[in-house]
């Protein structure tokens, strides 16, 4: 309890210093926030190492794309990943719940960095123009889209159905999809720290490429994941 308590103070304290540091870059060119958020996915690393003895292994690397446009879908059970998979890719735009971007200084940084806002649950004018915003993202830049299927974090026992839209994400923007599981909610679950004996993994899965019928793809995807969190359990 200790440890999980000082782990919390010193990790989110260097949160708060990054963000304060940074702050000026609001102004800047975008790749210096982008270098910013980076920093704080290795602090988080750092913390997890040094003052919890939690390792962090990654497998997989050798599936990352790197020769073509694609989106990540990742498996969602810690503050974690949002962290640590910026220091894997190159700068994932997120999709993320719109409450957030209304957050003071944190929602200026993640308009800053063009993370992608949506109300859940919610029929608007802003979702129906959704995926025509991820489109025009994709063909202008070279970073790949970050989407949880799983709509938000979940226990590690837990296996939701995963969310019709990251099929439409598939079919609509028609490239190929990087499968990600992560084991992080043993370690940082959705409240608070345990202490466990388990090291957080990564696997990176190999490609599923487009073309494929979106109801299909997700049943796939969904999966392969949920197989990889099963190995890595």
């Amino acid at each position: 309890m200790l440890r999980n308590l000082i782990f919390s103070i010193i990790f989110f304290s260097g949160i708060i210093f990054i963000s304060i540091i940074f702050l000026p870059a609001l102004i800047l060119p975008q790749k210096i926030v982008l270098a910013g958020g980076k920093l704080m996915g290795h602090w988080a690393g750092f913390c997890l190492k040094s003052i919890l003895s939690v390792k962090i292994k990654i497998i997989g690397k050798e599936n990352i794309i790197y020769d073509e446009k694609f989106f990540i879908a990742a498996s969602h059970q810690s503050m974690f990943e949002t962290f640590y998979l910026q220091t894997i890719f190159n700068a994932p735009v997120f999709i993320l719940k719109k409450e957030l971007m209304l957050i003071p200084i944190f929602g200026w940084y993640l308009k800053k960095i063009g993370s992608i806002s949506i109300k859940r649950n919610k029929i608007t004018k802003d979702n129906l123009n959704f995926f025509e915003d991820i489109s025009k993202m994709i063909n202008k830049t070279e970073r790949p889209l970050i989407i949880f299927p799983q709509g938000t974090r979940v226990k590690p026992d837990e296996r939701p159905i995963f969310k019709k839209g990251v099929g439409r994400i598939y079919d609509e923007l028609k490239i190929s999809c990087q499968p990600v599981a992560i084991n992080s909610g043993y370690v940082w679950p959705k409240k608070g720290l345990k202490q466990s004996s388990k090291d957080i993994t990564i696997s990176i899965l190999p490609k599923i490429t487009s073309g494929v019928d979106k109801n299909e793809f997700t049943k796939n995807l969904e999966q392969k994941i949920y197989s990889e969190l099963d190995k890595l359990n």
